[in-house]
């Protein structure tokens, strides 16, 4: 059973400051009810991003970094963002979608791995780590926040190179993490634009056992 509701909202490639903006207001319209629960897809403009920690260690020397640094109001460490990463933020009301932190983290990974999974990539999730992976390799990032049950930030999936920025910082703050893409996994050609298209009945098929369950 799906969430008829969900929005879907396709903004190519814009500014992070942007996105970080369009989030805010967003998700004060949605608790207020002025609107509906809603995804936008998008790609970034490179950008590092850290979560609310002390522990900054993972982004290394910051005046080194080529690319700003914006500190977020999500979980977790260091991450990148760039071209050829397909980026996705719902915002969504979890009190009609279990008002369970913790599965809905799971299904967000549960929709980027049903996607890979068509694609032909053997995606996964690791015990003890949020995210996606292929083997040992990290596919997708996930880093979300909340603010009254109201959900912001989301998932970061790597769709083509190059993704070099990852190089510069260590990402989620896990040492030695080889970073994929679905082109490094068998998926040559694949376009941000198209992912984002052929993602959305995952995310609503996820999302929607999500409400219903």
């Amino acid at each position: 059973m799906t969430s008829p509701s969900l929005e879907f909202h396709w903004l190519g490639r814009i500014a992070y400051a942007d996105a970080l903006a369009l989030q805010d207001s967003t998700v004060a319209a949605r608790i207020r009810n002025e609107t509906p629960d809603q995804i936008f897809l998008l790609e970034h403009d490179p950008v590092f991003t850290i979560g609310r920690t002390r522990d900054r260690s993972s982004l290394g020397e910051v005046s080194s970094l080529p690319h700003p640094v914006v500190e977020v109001s999500r979980g977790g460490q260091a991450t990148y963002h760039g071209p050829g990463q397909l980026v996705g933020y719902p915002i969504l009301d979890l009190k009609s979608h279990g008002q369970d932190l913790h599965r809905y983290l799971r299904s967000l990974e549960d929709a980027l791995i049903r996607y890979a999974l068509s694609l032909g990539v053997p995606a996964e999730r690791r015990e003890g780590l949020t995210g996606v992976w292929v083997g040992p390799r990290k596919l997708a990032s996930i880093g979300v926040g909340v603010r009254h049950w109201i959900t912001l930030h989301g998932f970061a999936l790597n769709i083509h190179g190059p993704l070099a920025g990852f190089d510069a910082i260590t990402p989620c703050g896990l040492a030695n993490v080889e970073i994929t893409s679905l082109e490094s996994e068998g998926c040559p050609g694949l376009t941000v634009e198209q992912a984002a298209k052929d993602i959305q009945p995952h995310l609503q098929e996820a999302l929607g056992e999500l409400k219903t369950s």
